[in-house]
């Protein structure tokens, strides 16, 4: 990418991030955005076609960020609580930005844009289960999970929390194990 371009987009995303810390997405004008990036409106339009494109694709980097962290997706099938804990952890780490961008009326969106991208990163191994309904329950029910509970107890011990939060996932697995050993009885 053209150096230009990148400092630009740089200045975009900062000023985006400056903006969304004190107010919510649907507050934001693209002329307030460029004012603070001290671009034209037509740099912006060049990069995005509105505020909620520029946010859809901040939310979507981080997103990404936070899947590629996860080194062994498939760990939440084999070694649910180890996935867990990487997870989390990889939550701790763009919690940051994760709060200035999925406040207000994006909340519910981070949870599920990491859900669907975990999910996928699954099914490209395990193909065959993308349509089995009661791992599908599982794998939400992991994700989601986590997450929600991170989010209502991070104030807490965060160790704890973690240990917790992985021991919870980890007794999941075997509840779906039983479940199998059930259907195939």
């Amino acid at each position: 990418m053209d150096l230009r371009i990148e400092k630009t987009e740089r200045g975009i995303k900062n000023a985006f991030i400056e903006l969304r810390s004190k107010k919510p997405l649907e507050k934001i004008t693209v002329k307030e955005l460029c004012e603070s990036a001290r671009i034209n409106k037509s740099t912006f339009y060049a990069h995005y076609k509105d505020i909620y494109d520029l946010s859809d694709a901040m939310e979507e980097e981080v997103v990404q960020s936070i899947a590629n962290s996860i080194q062994h997706p498939e760990y939440l099938l084999e070694h649910p609580a180890e996935f867990a804990r990487e997870l989390l952890m990889a939550y701790i780490s763009q919690n940051s930005l994760t709060a200035i961008l999925f406040s207000g009326s994006q909340a519910n969106h981070f949870a599920d844009s990491i859900e669907r991208s975990i999910k996928q990163m699954i099914f490209e191994k395990y193909p065959e289960l993308k349509e089995d309904t009661a791992m599908n329950v599982m794998l939400s029910y992991c994700i989601q999970g986590s997450y929600h509970a991170y989010q209502k107890n991070r104030s807490g011990d965060i160790m704890t929390v973690i240990d917790v939060i992985a021991g919870m996932t980890g007794a999941i697995r075997s509840m779906y194990e039983e479940r199998l050993g059930e259907s195939r009885s």
